[in-house]
């Protein structure tokens, strides 16, 4: 009767409006109405907008309550009701007068109007529904109560135990979340100026302020690492004409990978920016690259502009190495499909961009700002020199005093390592073997479960239920939440299941929306915190099982945090096995120590009433068997009539028996049909209506009925190792004919597989490729890409100590060290060959000393200045801090042994090389 429509629509809901009476002027019904009339259709001509939905009560609808006992007295049964108002109320085309082909001379074209449709309860109470011999009439009035009420009754909506309609949004694919909810909020303040008296609106669900403040919160990193670099920078150069140089290249680096990012489609969101916060620390190596050895140059008595060219003769090799080792690294990790990929894909690409930009500038900006800016040392000093020698010479003096010690003590250090170079090979070797078993110990995860300024609870009451008794529960979850601190609104859905958002009386669900993140700064008020608080509060409650879940960590996948499978009926076992195993199954689990939060949703035990008609007596009394059937139809359930048209809309006309005729299993026997005598028969003379039981609904999952099962993965555990733990289980538990896949972010999890572990070796081969092809040698590249399984000992073990997972930001942060642990690496091998070229007798040893001896300040200028740029992200704090950390710390740990040991490390794999390089040389003279 009315079709089918479709739309597209993201899954996930970006916000919720809520329409309510604070004074409870108006009801339910007159709100949700109201808001079809007067903002659905206004909100969903927004761009972007996917779909608006209402929850709460339902459309209106013309209710005609049935009295079955004035009825029946009166000869009549549901079916003449119906089929009365169906003959009367009829949508009617007169026609018209003076119509062509008319007479000549016709003057008029009259349209002939005339009342069809019935439009107020007065009218249709007038409907005739029978004529007795006498000519008197039965109207509907006389055996029906009329009232414009609600098309459904089966789901109630709240708003901080008050009544109020909501309106879930939700934007269509490749729209924009943010500007759709800011669209949405102007909008609702227009529209708010023509609101009744009595008739507001809020909006407390509204995950977009959690991404706000996430990319508030990344942009605020930005720019401290922004200001910790330039300290840095300061500090080591100690002159603001060669600090400017590579704080310059900051802004034309970034600004040129905005527009690239422009062209590229790509948006500003947390993905992008985090690439940005660690592309600070890349781009400043560079220009830091080029100005120190052009300082060094100028120390050596060179005028600035000779200065440059020297330098640049020597570093523009090792820049494009880098550049080009870099996107070696970043541009192919950019194309992994599946979503991994989607969270790689901006990443990657945004650093590759910022890279090439950094070494274009480093070749062309930077050098001439050098020879522009630098000055010879014994050149006077101008008013701002002099002004920072006096502000800051306290700090500078001791700290080059310092430096230089310490850097005559490293060199004679790395010459004591040199000579026992077997030794360290082997502690290499051993460090190799640590970091695969570093990998396999530390537990896998997938994307870190964050604090999105909300948590969803939910109330299962036992089978049957009533939704007065879902009511009373929901209320006490929400007087219990409210009352919590660090709570700001509770959002509440009674008769609403977390199975699948499907209707269901004995069913509940709260929206626990939390405060601001600057109003829960303590950690007793973060989002895991106040889940532990809420769910002791809820044990309390008796009358049903409750249980609080994060919200899934990414929007749109799934209902609930955690992970989500369904065991699969496979050879038609039947549903009472499949629950007798799916329970099977999560009494096991619930024994593991590594799993928590576990239930199923599915039932089959609901209690029900079995209704048997004996059609041998149905005949013989006379009875249709149609007729049995649809007097309990139009009494019990609910029978659609036709239409009428109020408010210039369409709304259906519906025929049910009054709420105190269907309450007991004896109203049922009570109804009454009319056999073909014309006499009317109670139904319980042809019907046996026994006690039951039955499921409350059947999923079907890829095609098979299926039981599903939520859980988490208990404090301390990852995700993986919950998957895997539930994996193994379900394995050895359930028998043949049953089976189990999983759905939602754990089958993300598991179609992702270890697809890094396939890409991180192809793009050190890559790397090695792109220096082979550089170097024209096969043999230095490998001095370049050895440091990179020290790096990433280094790195799992922070994140082993950190008590975090190998998450999928943990995997882009050790992406990120294969392309920085090259990077000195680079340097050193350039200035090592270098050295060689220059003096043919100087051995391996005593260039790579030199080497070390030259680059140990850029070094350490650039491992500083990124160990600074990094630490934002490892003490954020705030929306979207737990992916920030996780990426931090994956590159913070590294940092300071990679640079602190790629000197040394160097220098052995070096001399090694270049040793046996020698004696090949040797050989072949």
């Amino acid at each position: 009767r009315f079709g089918v429509v479709t739309r597209k629509s993201s899954p996930d809901l970006t916000m919720v409006v809520h329409l309510f009476s604070p004074n409870g002027r108006y009801d339910e019904t007159y709100v949700r109405n109201y808001a079809v009339l007067q903002v659905k259709d206004r909100l969903a001509r927004i761009h972007g907008m996917g779909d608006v939905q209402l929850f709460g009560s339902g459309d209106y609808s013309m209710r005609v309550w049935l009295d079955p006992d004035k009825v029946s007295v009166r000869g009549l049964t549901a079916g003449d009701v119906v089929r009365a108002l169906r003959a009367q109320n009829v949508q009617v085309a007169a026609g018209t007068l003076g119509q062509q082909p008319a007479p000549t001379g016709t003057s008029f074209q009259l349209v002939v109007e005339a009342q069809g449709r019935l439009t107020t309860e007065e009218q249709f109470g007038e409907v005739i529904v029978a004529t007795a011999a006498d000519g008197a009439h039965v109207r509907l009035k006389d055996v029906a109560r009329i009232e414009l009420g609600a098309n459904q009754y089966a789901l109630r909506s709240l708003l901080d135990n008050k009544t109020a309609v909501a309106m879930p949004i939700s934007q269509a694919p490749g729209s924009n979340a943010l500007q759709l909810s800011d669209d949405v909020r102007q909008a609702m303040t227009e529209l708010s100026k023509s609101f009744p008296e009595d008739l507001t609106y809020r909006i407390a669900y509204d995950p977009t302020r959690f991404v706000s403040a996430s990319i508030h919160e990344v942009v605020r990193t930005l720019f401290e690492a922004l200001i910790l670099v330039v300290l840095v920078v300061l500090l080591f150069l100690q002159t603001w004409r060669a600090s400017i140089i590579p704080i310059a290249a900051v802004p034309v680096s970034l600004v040129g990978t905005f527009a690239v990012m422009k062209a590229l489609g790509f948006s500003i969101n947390t993905l992008s920016l985090f690439g940005l916060v660690l592309a600070i620390g890349i781009v400043v190596d560079d220009a830091i690259v080029v100005v120190e050895n052009v300082e060094r140059n100028i120390a050596l008595g060179h005028p600035p502009k000779e200065a440059t060219k020297r330098a640049m003769d020597e570093v523009s090799g090792p820049i494009v190495a880098i550049a080009l080792v870099l996107c070696a690294v970043f541009v192919p990790i950019g194309f992994i499909p599946g979503l991994t990929g989607q969270f790689y894909r901006q990443f990657a690409l945004t650093i590759a961009v910022s890279t090439v930009i950094s070494a274009f500038n480093s070749l062309t900006l930077s050098p001439a700002l050098a020879a522009y800016l630098l000055r010879p040392h014994e050149a006077k000093k101008d008013g701002l020199t002099r002004l920072l020698d006096r502000g800051l010479g306290w700090l500078f003096r001791p700290f080059n005093r310092f430096f230089d010690g310490a850097s005559r003590r490293y060199v004679q250090a790395v010459g004591g390592i040199l000579r026992r170079s077997r030794v360290a090979l082997v502690v290499y070797v051993g460090m190799l073997a640590l970091t695969w078993f570093a990998f396999g110990k530390v537990p896998s995860g997938f994307i870190p479960s964050q604090d999105k300024q909300y948590l969803i609870s939910f109330a299962q009451l036992p089978n049957a239920a009533s939704l007065e008794r879902s009511d009373k529960v929901i209320r006490e979850m929400s007087k219990a939440a409210l009352e919590t601190p660090g709570v700001e609104s509770a959002i509440e859905f009674p008769g609403l299941s977390i199975a699948g958002f499907t209707n269901s009386p004995s069913a509940g669900i709260v929206f626990v929306g939390l405060k601001p993140f600057e109003e829960r700064t303590t950690e007793a008020l973060s989002g895991p915190a106040i889940a532990k608080t809420l769910s002791a509060k809820f044990g309390a409650i008796q009358d049903a099982y409750v249980a609080v879940f994060p919200p899934p960590p990414v929007q749109g996948l799934g209902t609930l945090g955690g992970f989500k499978m369904y065991v699969q009926d496979r050879h038609d076992v039947g549903l009472t096995e499949l629950h007798a195993q799916t329970q099977s199954l999560l009494k096991e689990a619930s024994g593991r120590s590594d799993l928590t939060g576990l239930f199923s949703g599915f039932e089959i035990g609901v209690p029900q009433l079995h209704a048997e008609l004996d059609r041998t007596k149905a005949k013989t009394q006379g009875i249709a068997v149609t007729d049995v059937f649809e007097t309990m139809q139009a009494y019990l359930g609910s029978v659609y009539a036709n239409d009428f048209n109020r408010f210039g809309r369409t709304y259906q006309v519906t025929v049910q028996a009054d709420s105190a005729h269907r309450l007991e299993p004896a109203d049922v026997l009570a109804l009454k049909t009319r056999n073909a005598a014309g006499a009317m028969v109670p139904l319980g003379s042809v019907l046996d209506v026994s006690s039951s039981t039955g499921p409350d609904r059947v999923t079907r999952y890829n095609g098979y009925p299926a039981a599903e099962i939520n859980g988490m993965a208990a404090p301390g555990f990852s995700s993986g190792r919950a998957i895997e733990s539930m994996a193994a289980l379900a394995t050895t538990t359930l028998p043949p004919g049953l089976g189990f896949e999983w759905t939602d972010l754990a089958y993300q999890q598991l179609a992702t597989g270890n697809i890094a572990l396939l890409v991180f070796p192809l793009c050190v081969l890559l790397v090695f490729l792109v220096l082979a092809a550089q170097y024209e040698s096969w043999s230095l590249p490998l001095s370049v890409v050895l440091i990179v399984p020290t790096c990433l000992l280094a790195a799992i073990a922070g994140v082993w100590v950190d008590g975090s997972d190998n998450n999928i930001f943990t995997q882009i942060g050790l992406f990120v060290l294969v392309g920085l642990s090259c990077k000195n690496a680079i340097l050193l091998v350039e200035f090592g060959k270098d050295a060689q070229a220059h003096d043919p007798k100087l051995t391996a040893r005593e260039a790579i000393l030199e080497a070390c001896r030259l680059r140990l300040r850029p070094i350490l200028m650039t491992s500083i200045a990124f160990v600074l740029g990094v630490w934002p992200l490892v003490s954020s704090h705030g929306a979207g801090a737990e992916m920030r950390h996780a990426m931090g710390v994956a590159v913070f740990a590294p940092c300071d042994e990679t640079r602190g040991q790629t000197p040394s490390t160097k220098a052995i794999d070096v001399i090694r090389i270049g040793r046996r390089r020698s004696r090949q040389a040797s050989r072949m003279a």
